[in-house]
């Protein structure tokens, strides 16, 4: 079994309520981020690869265009903007189009974050 991994980077603003830092938090403030997405599969006998990275990029892009310089809070199903809710909805969208799709991790290397999103764990 094979696991492969490509990451896009996407920088977005938001605001976010919450108990701590809440004053600073509700103001409209920016991040830049990195999203990884890990599949898994067999490499394919006629091609040798799991999958096309550039098949994937493809994907990654859609996904990516939906988030890069936009306004988090307006970003549609994408509910309040934490890590968590981004990973979730950069999974929803690759699922239904990449086959073997293991995790999906957002960080934000500024703060030496990350979330991961794994379906069913």
């Amino acid at each position: 079994m094979w696991e492969l991994t490509k990451s896009f980077r996407f920088d977005a603003a938001h605001t976010l309520q919450r108990s701590i830092d809440a004053e600073s938090s509700r103001r409209v403030h920016g991040h830049s981020y990195r999203a990884e997405v890990t599949l898994r599969g067999e490499p394919d006998p006629k091609t040798g690869m799991v999958v096309d990275f550039g098949l994937l990029e493809k994907a990654l892009a859609a996904a990516r265009d939906g988030l890069d310089h936009h306004m988090l809070d307006e970003v549609p199903d994408l509910g309040p903007a934490t890590m968590e809710n981004l990973a979730a909805w950069i999974w929803r969208r690759l699922a239904p189009v990449t086959k073997g799709l293991v995790k999906v991790t957002v960080f934000r290397d500024s703060q030496d974050e990350s979330v991961t999103y794994r379906e069913g764990d």
